[in-house]
């Protein structure tokens, strides 16, 4: 071996790199260009800005070692307005819940042009204030499934599903009337139509809203024998609103009918335990349950006042307020988890 390595010329041995010393770092066009190879997980697109990315030294090194990271740098930054500033709003995100009745107006039409339009303006301008707003749509204006079963041979689940379809027409014909304002709105169905709408997904339905978008939720829960206030406040409780917004023909709660007793007695505040106990006109008790077991809010009123949606979406007293104050604070601490999981998905 010792004669092996002595045979060896001494100009050869001298230009090998000594083991404690760097190897020379080459400098080809090639390299400089492209100095860490992107993975090959990565679409094309992606692999393009990888590449680029680490030829302007963008990427930021990771805390082991020398290795280098080729994930941008994520950061998420949620801004409620700086304490100073007042806040124009009660909610952040709110669910309107419209029933087909309202949509009637005067009932001349099934569907009413003028109220889908002050409905479009007056979320219009909550939007502005950012302000997230979803929407559920009734079809009692169209067809009512708990109406008509048992009639010409309907049983209840058909009769439900067509009234599905009606609320579908309801939510198509009130998201072209808030795109021909400058609204974008996106209609989510809970069965698929993907012709028509989107199918329901509630991270995306999510992400709709904190991009500034409206989000109708049409056809119901999907499922026969649940009312669309039910599924109101389903809905309510999957995308963490803040309160239910039930618009009506009527002013609120009163404490007896009054169509049939004229001296009947407007209620501004109601428990969830009054609304069961007194057997009071404000939705399902389907509904009313999931409110309470969520400690959803639910403020009634009447659609036909001008301006009574917008007052009620910023929290202004109006109609009848059901249920207890939320916990502010959790619940703001909630809206920002939320916001952040989805944004990294």
């Amino acid at each position: 071996m010792a004669a092996a390595a002595a045979a060896v010329p001494a100009t050869f041995l001298s230009g090998l790199p000594s083991p404690r010393t760097p190897s020379p770092v080459l400098h080809s066009p090639v390299q400089r260009a492209h100095p860490v190879a992107a993975p090959l997980f990565l679409s094309a697109k992606r692999r393009a800005y990888a590449c680029a990315a680490t030829a302007s030294g963008s990427f930021y090194s990771s805390n082991s070692g020398n290795q280098t990271s080729l994930m941008p740098s994520f950061s998420f930054a949620f801004d409620e307005g700086s304490s100073s500033s007042k806040r124009l709003y009660r909610w952040k995100r709110v669910l309107l819940k419209v029933s087909g009745e309202a949509l009637a107006g005067d009932h001349t039409e099934n569907i009413d042009p003028k109220i889908t339009m002050a409905i479009a303006r007056e979320v219009a301008s909550v939007t502005k204030l950012g302000v997230e707003v979803a929407i559920v749509v009734g079809g009692g204006n169209i067809f009512r499934g708990a109406s008509w079963a048992g009639c010409s041979g309907l049983d209840r689940s058909s009769a439900d599903y067509i009234g599905m379809l009606a609320t579908v027409m309801n939510a198509i014909f009130l998201q072209a009337t808030m795109e021909s304002i400058g609204i974008p709105t996106r209609v989510q169905t809970a069965f698929r139509m993907s012709e028509v709408a989107e199918p329901y997904i509630r991270r995306r339905a999510v992400r709709h809203l904190e991009k500034g978008r409206v989000v109708i939720f049409a056809a119901g829960t999907g499922n026969p024998f649940f009312t669309t206030d039910t599924a109101a406040a389903l809905r309510c409780a999957e995308i963490n609103a803040e309160v239910m917004l039930k618009a009506t023909n009527v002013d609120g709660v009163y404490d007896s009918d009054p169509r049939q007793n004229p001296n009947a007695r407007l209620l501004e505040t109601v428990s969830y335990h009054e609304v069961t106990a007194r057997d009071l006109s404000v939705m399902d008790m389907t509904a009313i349950t999931l409110c309470q077991e969520n400690n959803i809010p639910i403020v009634v009123f009447n659609l036909q006042e001008p301006g009574n949606i917008a007052k009620a979406i910023v929290g202004k007293k109006v109609g009848t307020f059901v249920g207890c104050k939320r916990n502010q604070k959790r619940n703001e601490n909630t809206l920002v988890e939320e916001r952040r999981l989805v944004n990294e998905v």
